[in-house]
């Protein structure tokens, strides 16, 4: 785990940084569906699991810019700029109908991660604790699908006031619209490393990194 410290007065994002970590501490979120025909097409050609495959191009985009790394360390009041955000799975029981959390490592390296995700997702299933360690987890980012709905609009919310900088994002069952396989996907980022720009880079890098995986 390595991080840089962020020299405020430097930071690009300076006046934003400030009024929105000081004035009106806020977060924002949206809702898009994302194109995953052409990923749905390669993982089932490829035998791959889609919701793998697409955990991958996920990290990979936010990994691929420091504003989607960003943390704040209360303890110091410092702004830190991670080397790498991992995911953060969940396993539903439906005995039980509850999570398990699954800390994943992110590699660049698909096959690596891809191993590595599957054996993480089947030793969580003995499990049915929760076992949520931000302490111990600190680069980790929240990844959630919500399998049971094709959503239309998703929001988390936090506490106001609360600097937690690390993305969280939901996405839903893919469903056909007009011949394409349409996925609702839902991003929450601070508004004091973020904005509607940031936020919307983030469906911009996904559907490149899509278009990447896939070509030949």
């Amino acid at each position: 785990m390595d991080y840089k410290v962020i020299d405020r007065e430097q930071y690009y994002r300076k006046g934003v940084f400030r009024h929105f970590s000081e004035d009106c501490k806020c977060s924002v979120s949206m809702t898009a569906r994302i194109d995953v025909t052409d990923l749905a097409a390669f993982s089932k050609k490829k035998g791959s699991k889609f919701y793998i495959d697409f955990l991958y191009i996920l990290c990979k985009a936010l990994n691929s810019r420091d504003d989607y790394k960003m943390s704040y360390l209360w303890q110091t009041d410092e702004l830190i700029c991670y080397d790498k955000i991992n995911p953060i799975q969940y396993v539903f029981h439906e005995d039980t109908e509850t999570c398990t959390t699954v800390y994943t490592t992110y590699y660049e390296d698909y096959d690596l991660f891809y191993k590595n995700a599957s054996e993480d997702l089947e030793k969580a299933k003995e499990s049915r604790e929760y076992k949520l360690d931000p302490e111990g987890h600190p680069n980790w980012f929240d990844a959630s699908y919500v399998s049971w709905l094709s959503y239309d609009s998703l929001n988390v919310e936090l506490p106001d006031g609360y600097l937690y900088f690390p993305p969280i994002v939901n996405w839903g069952r893919y469903r056909e619209e007009n011949g394409r396989l349409m996925m609702p996907v839902t991003v929450r980022l601070n508004h004091a490393i973020a904005d509607g720009y940031l936020l919307a880079k983030v469906y911009k890098l996904i559907e490149e990194e899509i278009r990447l995986f896939v070509a030949p």
